[in-house]
């Protein structure tokens, strides 16, 4: 498709900051999802074409935080083996279920997300100097990874703070490793959506590669971010970002 310099711009700077908003908590694709679709995408294109920006910003991130020592190596494969598989089956589901169930289940997700900031917030913010578990040691991890995996292979809005549930909530990482890890999952099972959604020809590459130069500057910038920001900033910063995403899924259209 065509591309004018004003939806370039457009798409650029709307990348730079769902970049900066996905790598420190979640809901960015809230405002590249409606960037794309002014453009003319039918939903289930923009959806799509919006993961090529995904696994690239994630992709930048994680090399951000391994270069600062922040990402833990030690258990990730068993963290990606059931990120991996719910991926795969909600990418799956997502190439063939209607697109109107999409805005209640982002929806769901946020309020869910939104009622656990305000009334159980230790469970993403663990005290300083806590131990965080084995996925072996915590086997009900191996369920909230699967289904957040699920979620973002089929609607990749607001999946970060599902995975920071199930990272912080289960494993009881901090949020500068709870986001390392959870940029790692992201592009993992985004890269297995996208092999699914390039096969169903649901990809305009054009568009989405502008998106993705400004999401990678934008996951820079955050990972710079985090690694200097005091705990409670990155907590306030998460709340404030849930909150937004919970309204950004009641207009989502």
């Amino acid at each position: 498709m065509d591309l004018s310099l004003l939806h370039a711009f457009i798409l650029i700077i709307t990348g730079i900051v769902a970049g900066v908003i996905n790598t420190l908590a979640g809901g960015g694709t809230n405002l590249t999802l409606p960037a794309l679709m002014i453009m003319g995408m039918p939903p289930e294109v923009a959806n799509a074409t919006n993961r090529v920006g995904v696994f690239l910003q994630n992709i930048v991130a994680l090399l951000g935080f391994k270069k600062h020592k922040k990402l833990p190596t030690d258990d990730i494969g068993p963290i990606l083996i059931p990120t991996i598989f719910g991926g795969c089956l909600g990418a799956i589901a997502a190439a063939f279920a209607p697109s109107e169930i999409l805005k209640p289940l982002l929806f769901t997700a946020m309020i869910t997300m939104t009622l656990i900031m305000l009334f159980r917030p230790n469970i993403i913010s663990p005290p300083v100097g806590t131990v965080p578990y084995k996925v072996k040691e915590r086997p009900s991890s191996w369920l909230w990874l699967t289904v957040a995996g699920f979620y973002g292979g089929f609607v990749q809005a607001g999946v970060g703070f599902i995975l920071i549930t199930a990272l912080a909530g289960t494993l009881r990482y901090d949020l500068v490793r709870t986001n390392a890890l959870k940029v790692v999952c992201v592009a993992v099972f985004t890269g297995m959506a996208l092999l699914v959604f390039i096969y169903q020809g649901l990809i305009w590459w054009v568009p989405g590669l502008v998106l993705a130069l400004g999401t990678m500057i934008g996951a820079h910038v955050a990972v710079k971010f985090a690694i200097s920001a005091k705990p409670a900033t990155l907590k306030w910063f998460l709340f404030v970002m849930t909150v937004c995403g919970a309204v950004a899924a009641y207009v989502f259209d």
